[in-house]
C-alpha cells in the first residue's frame, strides 16, 4: 500500500466559489477525480493538508466532503486558511458518522500510522504576519505542532509533517515551527498553499537538514503525488 499527499483541493460543489477562473484550474474537479482514481487504490492513504473547501459552514462542506469521500483510499485532513467550516473535533467527527464518510479523518493535535510513516502536522501560519495577535497565533501553532509529532513519536514510525502554510518562505523563516520540526529530528515535511507563478521556486528545497516540498493541487496538476517510503 501506499501513502499520497496533495494540497489546496479548493472544492466549490456545494458553494458558489468556482477556481475555474483561475488560470490552470479549468475543470479541476473532474481532472482531480480522473487523476486520483489513476494513481490511487483503495488501501492507500491520502492527506490533504488544508483548503479543502471553501464551505463556510460543516453543512455547507457536505458535498465536497461527500466527494472526498467518494474517491479511492483512506483520507487524513489537514486545516488551511480557507476552511472556514473547520469546527471542533468532536462536532467535525459526528459530522462524519451521522453522514456516514467513512473514508475522512481530521488531523488535529493528533498523528496516524500510515506503512511506516506516521503522519503528522498542523495549519501553520506566516512568519512575518504584523497583526496584534499574531504572536499567539503563532505560539498556538508551534503547540499544535508538538503535540502532533509526540504523538506521531509514539507509533515508532518515522514522523512525516504535512503543513499547510510553508515553514520556510523566499522572505524568512517562521523560526517558531521550524524550531519544533528541528527539536523532534522531522527530516521530511510537505506543504501547500502556494500558487501560480511562485510554485517554481518552491518546488523541493532542503533548510537546515530538513527536506521541504510543495504539493499544491495545481503544482501536482491535480493528481496526488506519491510519498516515498
Amino acid at each position: 500500500m501506499s501513502v499520497f499527499v496533495i494540497a489546496d483541493p479548493h472544492l466549490s460543489l456545494g458553494s458558489e466559489k468556482p477556481m475555474d477562473i483561475f488560470r490552470g484550474w479549468q475543470d479541476y474537479t473532474s481532472r482531480l477525480k480522473s487523476n486520483w482514481e489513476k494513481v490511487v487504490s483503495p488501501g492507500d492513504t491520502v492527506v490533504i493538508p488544508g483548503d479543502i473547501s471553501w464551505a463556510m459552514s460543516l453543512e455547507e462542506a457536505k458535498t465536497d466532503l461527500k466527494f472526498i469521500d467518494s474517491l479511492p483510499g483512506r483520507k487524513i485532513i489537514g486545516k488551511g486558511n480557507h476552511d472556514y467550516w473547520w469546527a471542533t473535533m468532536r462536532k467535525m467527527n459526528a459530522f462524519l458518522t451521522e453522514n456516514e464518510l467513512h473514508t475522512i479523518s481530521f488531523l488535529f493535535n493528533n498523528a496516524y500510522e500510515a506503512e511506516n510513516i506516521a503522519v503528522c502536522g498542523t495549519r501553520g501560519w506566516f512568519y512575518d504576519d504584523k497583526a496584534e495577535n499574531a504572536e499567539k497565533v503563532i505560539a498556538r501553532e508551534a503547540g499544535r505542532l508538538t503535540a502532533s509529532i509526540e504523538e506521531a513519536l509514539k507509533t515508532g514510525k518515522e514522523p512525516v509533517a504535512f503543513m499547510h502554510y510553508p515553514v520556510v518562505y523566499e522572505s524568512g523563516v517562521c523560526e517558531e515551527l521550524l524550531a519544533v520540526l528541528k527539536k523532534y529530528g522531522i527530516k521530511r515535511c510537505y506543504f501547500g498553499h502556494i500558487h501560480g507563478d511562485r510554485t517554481g521556486r518552491y518546488e523541493k528545497y532542503e533548510h537546515e537538514g530538513i527536506t521541504f516540498s510543495l504539493i499544491s493541487a495545481d503544482f501536482l496538476t491535480f493528481c496526488p503525488k506519491k510519498v516515498m517510503l
